[in-house]
């Protein structure tokens, strides 16, 4: 851990290590604070809740492609100051609304959707940057390190979330949010990295179609991309029915909040585990650590102690962490530099895809089958693609370090 450390003496590492832990800190506060201030909207209903978030995710699976040609072509740093300041003023926005009591559905529908353009841009550049700022030699513990700050800021974020809502109104807690990303935003500014790449003299189309052959030549990574789809739509409900069980039967915002900090509480213990080991074939491990995300949505269903179900959570953070470290080397040591951003916005998307269906899905389903019947489902959609993926010989064999043959590239798509 103290040579994981040493890597905070590089100036361009702590600059984007202190940008993002400091926008993530903020960003803890929305999941509670969105979640309630929907909520509170006179005749809301978990059907409103589903839209809002929706609402967001979509534009992260529609703009995810362009997001990673953007990033493969311009300085990718640029690309995350200019999606911070986007989230800045959506979420500035959006606590004017709820602090006025003008949050009419439609333009906090609105609003939600140009955050979640903001988010379709900064993730494919964020994957693309590590690479950039840090030795190949070293990106695991960066990537650990990048988990710990974030996930650690997540715990302060979301520990004081429950109460900062209570105390002082989601509004107020948005508009904090929307100064963390304002923050983070003057960091990633003075980065000013050197250009690494040639500019491209093909199409943003022609781009595209080099990235998916990158992403389609390697069995593993569409795997794993499948997988998530159906994963993340299930945990996607469990992002609207659990809000919904904690007003109604936990006590409210406190008790969400808990669940929250356990599981990002959980990802601090998954990301020193994953600086430190180097297993031989990193996907096998990283997706048998997928399992445990099922039980604290199998133990909300059944109204287990509030306490058992935090552990349940604590546990699902630290195993879910040990994957993404994993999953980010193994694409950062694999896929060709100059193609990661796009391959990388092929994983989001893929891996979001769906996510929109669970959070729009969630409250008819509930309505027609029950909370706990609904929750049982999520739970099942965790565990039975993880048990499919394990099936693929590309995804138990990958090795740790030993990159794979890039997809052929014609003369005209040379970067």
């Amino acid at each position: 851990m103290r040579e994981t450390l040493r890597l905070l003496a590089e100036r361009r590492f702590a600059l984007l290590f202190a940008a993002r832990t400091v926008s993530v800190f903020g960003s803890s506060f929305a999941p509670v604070a969105l979640a309630f201030a929907v909520l509170d909207i006179p005749g809301s209903s978990p059907t409103t809740l589903g839209l809002v978030l929706a609402s967001q995710a979509v534009p992260e699976v529609v703009f995810m492609l362009a997001g990673g040609v953007i990033a493969d072509r311009l300085p990718r740093y640029r690309v995350m100051v200019t999606a911070d300041l986007v989230a800045a003023a959506s979420f500035g926005a959006l606590a004017a609304l709820f602090l006025t009591g003008n949050a009419h559905l439609p333009l906090v529908m609105v609003l939600a959707a140009c955050n979640g353009v903001a988010t379709a841009m900064f993730t494919p550049a964020l994957t693309g940057i590590v690479p950039e700022v840090i030795a190949a030699d070293r990106l695991q513990p960066a990537n650990g390190l990048l988990r710990l700050s974030t996930n650690g800021s997540r715990i302060l974020g979301l520990a004081a979330a429950g109460g900062l809502v209570v105390a002082v109104g989601p509004g107020w807690a948005i508009a904090a949010d929307a100064t963390t990303f304002l923050v983070s935003a003057c960091l990633l500014a003075t980065l000013r990295l050197p250009s690494v790449r040639q500019p491209s003299g093909a199409s943003a189309l022609a781009d595209l179609r080099h990235g998916w052959r990158e992403f389609v030549s390697r069995q593993w990574t569409w795997v794993i991309v499948v997988q998530f789809s159906v994963v993340n739509a299930a945990w996607s409900g469990v992002m609207v029915l659990g809000p919904v069980i904690a007003k109604r039967d936990l006590g409210g915002p406190a008790a969400w909040s808990l669940l929250l900090a356990a599981e990002a509480a959980g990802t601090v213990l998954g990301v020193l585990v994953a600086i430190r080991v180097r297993p031989a074939r990193p996907l096998l491990v990283g997706t048998l650590a997928v399992f445990p995300m099922a039980a604290p949505v199998l133990l909300l269903g059944v109204r287990a102690p509030i306490l058992i179900t935090a552990a349940s959570a604590l546990v699902a953070g630290a195993a879910i962490d040990v994957f993404a470290v994993l999953w980010d080397t193994a694409l950062q040591q694999h896929v060709p530099p100059d193609a990661l951003s796009r391959v990388s916005s092929y994983d989001w998307l893929g891996s979001l895809a769906l996510g929109p269906v669970g959070l729009i899905a969630a409250g008819p389903v509930a309505a027609a089958i029950g909370l706990d019947a609904a929750l049982g489902a999520c739970a099942l959609l965790i565990i039975v693609p993880t048990a499919l993926a394990l099936l693929s010989p590309s995804l138990r064999n990958l090795r740790a370090g030993a990159p794979t043959p890039p997809a052929p590239t014609p003369n005209a798509e040379v970067r």
